[in-house]
């Protein structure tokens, strides 16, 4: 459950930008996230860090998109994220007697402090990898900044919102522009789908990692 919600934000993300375009679709996963904390404080009164590190980030990336109208700042900020959550994962290592995912899981599952430690150092590696694939998909896998930049070059515009490429243009700019809205399609495509398939699947490995770890609780025979 928790799940969905950490990704109420993007799925709203997904959504207007299917409707309106990557500018709109900003605002709104700004707002999504701002709301998130909001109910998190009036709940319980209080709110978690990562949830606000997050929100700051969202705000000072998403804020760059759309005051400099260059798509390039959002699609970063799932890789600075991420990274900064494998850095604090990291860090708990060195600081305190524990590390993060024990702190976070310890009330609820016993396993060794060893293998405590592999699955923080696991939770390390996710989200860097994840940071990584990101940045694959924004400057490889989507090939959208050579078409951006085509477009730019045939146009000589610098904004422009690939969500009205028919009401701009026409003949070649057109196709370019599509082109161009195709290859952002991929990677919104994959911040709904992919980054949400990849944690699934590392959720799942880990429950059976864990599984293999835990200690059986004694069982209480009576007496016939």
């Amino acid at each position: 459950m928790k799940l969905l919600v950490d990704f109420f934000p993007i799925l709203l993300f997904f959504a207007a930008y299917k409707l309106e375009g990557i500018y709109v679709a900003t605002g709104v996963a700004i707002a999504a996230s701002a709301v998130l904390v909001g109910w998190s404080w009036i709940r319980r009164r209080q709110v978690e860090t990562m949830p606000l590190i997050t929100l700051g980030l969202l705000v000072l990336f998403g804020g760059l998109t759309l005051a400099l109208r260059d798509p390039i700042f959002v699609m970063w900020k799932p890789t600075i994220v991420n990274w900064l959550f494998a850095a604090v994962f990291l860090g708990s290592q060195f600081i305190g007697e524990r590390p993060l995912i024990e702190r976070m899981m310890g009330k609820a599952i016993e396993i060794p402090p060893a293998v405590w430690l592999r699955l923080n150092m696991l939770w390390i590696g996710f989200f860097f990898v994840t940071g990584l694939v990101n940045l694959f998909v924004v400057y490889v896998g989507s090939g959208f900044f050579g078409a951006r930049e085509a477009l730019i070059l045939a146009s000589g515009l610098q904004d422009i919102d690939l969500s009205t490429c028919a009401e701009r243009f026409g003949g070649d700019l057109l196709a370019l522009c599509d082109n161009a809205h195709a290859r952002e399609d991929v990677w919104v495509n994959f911040k709904l789908f992919g980054m949400m398939g990849m944690t699934i699947v590392f959720v799942i490995a880990q429950a059976i990692y864990l599984s293999r770890h835990m200690k059986d609780e004694p069982s209480t025979l009576e007496a016939d």
